[in-house]
Parts: C-alpha cells; sequence; structure tokens
C-alpha cells in the first residue's frame, strides 16, 4: 500500500524537495535520525544521477512512492521515464589502500549499495525503477 507519493522535476535546484520529502517519510516510520541522514544520502546520490543522465538535453519527472507494510520495512519506490539504466549492473569499485590515489566522484552507486538494505531495479515498461528498502526498529 503506497501511503504517500511525490512528483519533482528531473532539475538540480528541485531535489531538494524531493530529499525532504524522504526525509520526513522515514522520520515518520520511525528510523533513529543516524538512518535517517544515510537514507537521505543514498536518496541524495540516486536523484542526482537520473537528474544528470536520465533526460539528456531535457528535463522529465520522477515519482518517489513511500510504503510501509507489515514486514517492518520501508519501502522507497523512485521511477521515471528516462533512458533504461540500472546503476545496480555497475561493476563494484575498487578502493585503493590509499584514498588519496582515488579520483573525485564515482563513489554514489557503492554509498547506495552500503547504506540501504536492499536495492533493486527493473525496467516496466517505459520506467526505470529503483527501490531502496529499509529495514524499521521494532
Amino acid at each position: 500500500m503506497v501511503l504517500d507519493t511525490i512528483t519533482i522535476p528531473t532539475q538540480l535546484p528541485c531535489l531538494a524537495q524531493g530529499i525532504a520529502f524522504v526525509v520526513a517519510c522515514a522520520t515518520a516510520a520511525g528510523l533513529p535520525l543516524t538512518r535517517v541522514r544515510e537514507v537521505e544520502l543514498a536518496t541524495e546520490e540516486l536523484l542526482v544521477n537520473i537528474c544528470h543522465y536520465a533526460y539528456p538535453g531535457e528535463t522529465g519527472t520522477i515519482e518517489i512512492h513511500y510504503t510501509q507494510d507489515d514486514t517492518h520495512q520501508l519501502l522507497l519506490e523512485f521511477s521515471d521515464t528516462g533512458q533504461p539504466f540500472n546503476p545496480l549492473d555497475l561493476p563494484e569499485v575498487d578502493l585503493p589502500d590509499d584514498i588519496e590515489q582515488r579520483p573525485v566522484g564515482g563513489l554514489g552507486i557503492l554509498l547506495i549499495r552500503t547504506l540501504m538494505d536492499r536495492v533493486t531495479y527493473n525496467r516496466t515498461g517505459e520506467k526505470n525503477i529503483v527501490q531502496f528498502m529499509i529495514r524499521l526498529p521494532h
């Protein structure tokens, strides 16, 4: 059951509205503040990627659905009708022992994979759908 939904344009200045929506959902679900901040960071990384790559040369929209069910999970679903792209197909990032040797950037998907309990992607019709599953405290 979807509890709430928001649609935002794929413009960087509009992302704050989507991020605030996700933070409010995570807070309402009872996540501790540190976990809310992790969900916030993962959301920001995903939304920035969608803005940069889903709609080259044009503006589209991102729908964010918030669901909570009896299995003590918070589900955030992000969908867009941009170019097909599965972020989970990207290879794992190899982090060097000396972090100063690593070029800046390119860690967003690693952060998402690390911070969320489970992440899925599928392409349904014309939609890219990324889901974040977050276990709720009991």
